[in-house]
């Protein structure tokens, strides 16, 4: 009896504006890593949205808030089924903190395997106590002076004094 062949590599996505990347993001993506072989956190250019951030401020920041964990940080453009094909990607993984996350992102799970079957999509939920924040709630806080320092990276949290949206 022969030995099994070696499995190939279990790559993931987990996609995102990350405008900021959040401590519930930074929870998710801990949880991700420890699933698969390699994990890339794709960060979208975001055409369709007014971003705070630039997108390599977005990806720097990023990258510091996970130099600690096993995850690459890269750009990515169109569709993410297109970009999980061209890393090699077998799984997207998604966060979702309520009933309201899920019935969007089931659809979108359910749109992608029409678009690439061989590609998963897990879900993770994040510390419960992680699961009120958003990156849309920590902008608007921090917009209006309010302290996100529990909500972020310190060095995120840096970064988000008040200024105005960037066009």
């Amino acid at each position: 009896m022969s030995a099994p062949a070696a499995s190939a590599r279990r790559i993931a996505v987990y996609s995102g504006t990350f405008d900021p990347l959040t401590l519930g993001h930074e929870d998710v993506v801990r949880r991700a890593a420890g699933l698969f072989d390699e994990l890339i956190l794709a960060v979208a250019i975001a055409h369709h949205k007014k971003t705070r951030f630039a997108l390599q401020e977005r990806m720097a920041m990023a990258a510091e808030a996970l130099s600690g964990l096993p995850v690459r940080v890269l750009p990515f453009d169109g569709l993410i089924m297109d970009f999980c094909r061209q890393q090699g990607a077998c799984a997207v993984v998604r966060g979702i903190r309520n009933l309201t996350d899920f019935d969007y992102e089931a659809q979108m799970a359910a749109m992608n395997r029409k678009l690439l079957p061989s590609v998963e999509t897990v879900f993770l939920l994040p510390q419960a106590e992680l699961q009120c924040i958003s990156s849309t709630l920590v902008r608007e806080i921090a917009t209006l002076g309010g302290d996100v320092s529990q909500m972020v990276s310190p060095g995120v949290a840096v970064r988000l004094t008040p200024r105005p949206l960037q066009a």
